[in-house]
């Protein structure tokens, strides 16, 4: 997972550089778009050795992830082919379109891993669905369906999932026709009201994720989540 982190803040750098790309898409292999972060690998990287220094590098690690979406100045559309958990979920309040397969479904369990909210979300999701909606997803960990993600804001458009691929993929064929220049200046003008929010938010999120991984209820969350799955 921490693999992922870097790469895809590596690629979202370099294509927002490069001129041959006008829109990006993310999507996920098979039927997943995201399973979240990978606990078990997460933990091995921090126990041992320099637990801090750990943390911070992985701090670091999220911080730089979470503002390459925010400063990407091209356009940005998820493709939620399957469900979506965690960080695959908050970040797609820094979409610019999400499209959502109908077997889709977004949870983010923070709370139950005794972490807290990150991807800009505390500040996205209240905006994005409103107050209540936010709070059930980002405190208890609601699992909202597709349709309900359209319904409150998340979701753009909802498609049958054996022609999730297909019509989506036409659609940004036909959007990648039109001005790209023109297109970057109407989301710098969107965003030129909330990015600086959005890098606070980043910031706050870090800051707490870096102290919240270090308390005893987190540590605890976690090994208990791994005696759950294990008696699985």
């Amino acid at each position: 997972m921490l693999q992922m982190y870097d790469g895809l803040t590596r690629l979202l750098n370099e294509a927002a550089v490069d001129d041959r790309v006008v829109i990006t898409a993310l999507t996920g292999a098979g039927d997943v778009y995201s399973s979240g972060n990978d606990i078990s690998g997460a933990l091995q990287n921090i126990v041992g050795g320099d637990f801090l220094g750990k943390i911070k590098e992985n701090t670091n690690r999220l911080r730089n992830f979470v503002s390459a979406f925010i400063d990407y100045p091209k356009i940005l559309v998820a493709v939620v082919n399957g469900p979506a958990v965690g960080i695959a979920v908050t970040t797609l309040g820094l979409c610019d379109v999400v499209y959502a397969s109908d077997k889709a479904y977004f949870v983010t369990p923070f709370t139950k891993l005794g972490l807290v909210a990150e991807g800009c979300s505390s500040y996205t999701f209240p905006r994005i669905m409103g107050s209540s909606k936010a709070s059930a997803l980002l405190y208890f960990g609601h699992q909202m369906g597709a349709h309900d993600a359209k319904e409150c804001g998340l979701v753009s458009q909802v498609f049958p999932h054996a022609t999730l691929e297909q019509e989506v993929w036409h659609k940004l064929e036909q959007f990648a026709q039109m001005s790209m220049q023109s297109m970057m200046y109407s989301k710098r003008l969107v965003r030129a009201w909330t990015n600086e929010e959005l890098h606070k938010a980043n910031e706050a999120e870090c800051k707490a994720v870096e102290e919240r991984t270090q308390s005893e209820d987190c540590l605890t969350a976690t090994l208990e989540f791994f005696n759950r799955r294990s008696k699985m």
